[in-house]
């Protein structure tokens, strides 16, 4: 029987994992990575490339990571400060960060206005970039339950993304994790999460959300929030372990390192740490631009997501 604390620590390890096993094949043709490795657990997967290292994660866990050492420095959500730190980072020269979250942090603008103020002028602000790094936030805000966890995502998607579409996903993937910690099927609390969607939003979500959808159908690039969410949910609708759903995600191509990252999230949460190969935890290795060289590795990402569950450690 999985406990909740083998769930928080299958969430956000495990986003981290699939943020770090989908970076090399990023914006590569689909079934890359199983053309590579035809066959499960054979082993080699961590492969690195195109920049990254073996077992390197991306922008996506380095803003997780930030985001929940905010949570637990001040004991809940302190947005100028998650602001700081983002905007510290993004000044470091980091590997990746996207386009839409560069603009904003390196804008100069206060924190309550830089997002909003670059959406009024571009307009485009639906990307994945704050639904890739909501782990930490997930597992954290989960004890509040489904309005204050969903706010929070809202919230913190909002310092760098203007468009409500962004921070809707957020929010869905909030409460999809806080009730797979509970035990829950996420998947069957899809219809009973839209409910919770802010109404301009909401018919959108159910669509890309709807069991019959397929990544096939999806009308925007996966760097776009919409289909980022909903091929996540499909890759752990249609798989019945981590790793499944992972490689399905990886196999999608295009922004492989973040649809993975949130579907490994989600499976992490569903299927519990211990489900996480040992040869993808080994190698994985967080670093943090602008934070003293510091690199984070699965020990201290275990830390870490036990304390924002809200053990001691």
């Amino acid at each position: 029987m999985l406990t909740r604390t083998d769930r928080a620590l299958g969430a956000v390890i495990g986003s981290a994992v699939g943020d770090a096993l989908g970076a090399p094949f990023e914006f590569g043709p689909e079934g890359a990575f199983s053309a590579r490795f035809p066959e499960p657990g054979r082993g080699g997967e961590m492969c690195g490339g195109g920049g990254w290292d073996p077992g390197e994660a991306t922008d996506d866990t380095q803003m997780a990571v930030l985001v929940g050492e905010s949570l637990l420095q001040h004991h809940g959500l302190e947005l100028p400060d998650i602001f700081g730190r983002f905007r510290r980072w993004a000044a470091s020269d980091p590997k990746d960060i996207g386009l839409q979250t560069e603009a904003v942090l390196t804008s100069g603008d206060p924190w309550d206005l830089a997002a909003a103020l670059h959406f009024q002028t571009s307009q485009r602000a639906a990307g994945n970039g704050a639904l890739m790094r909501a782990a930490t936030s997930a597992v954290h805000f989960a004890d509040a339950g489904r309005e204050a966890t969903m706010d929070a995502a809202r919230r913190i998607a909002a310092l760098t993304h203007g468009d409500r579409a962004a921070w809707e996903g957020t929010a869905v993937f909030h409460e999809l994790v806080r009730v797979a910690l509970s035990g829950g099927d996420p998947v069957a609390a899809v219809p009973d999460t839209l409910a919770a969607v802010h109404p301009d939003h909401r018919a959108r979500y159910a669509t890309v959300l709807a069991p019959d959808w397929h990544p096939d159908l999806a009308t925007e690039f996966n760097g776009a929030v919409w289909p980022c969410l909903a091929s996540a949910v499909w890759a752990v609708r249609t798989t019945t372990s981590y790793e499944a759903a992972v490689r399905a995600a990886v196999d999608l191509g295009g922004d492989t390192d973040t649809v993975a990252a949130v579907t490994g999230g989600l499976a992490g949460a569903v299927y519990g740490a211990d489900a996480i190969p040992e040869r993808w935890t080994a190698p994985l290795h967080v670093p943090l631009p602008g934070f003293d060289e510091r690199v984070v590795r699965e020990p201290e990402l275990a830390a870490l997501a036990l304390r924002l569950s809200g053990q001691d450690v």
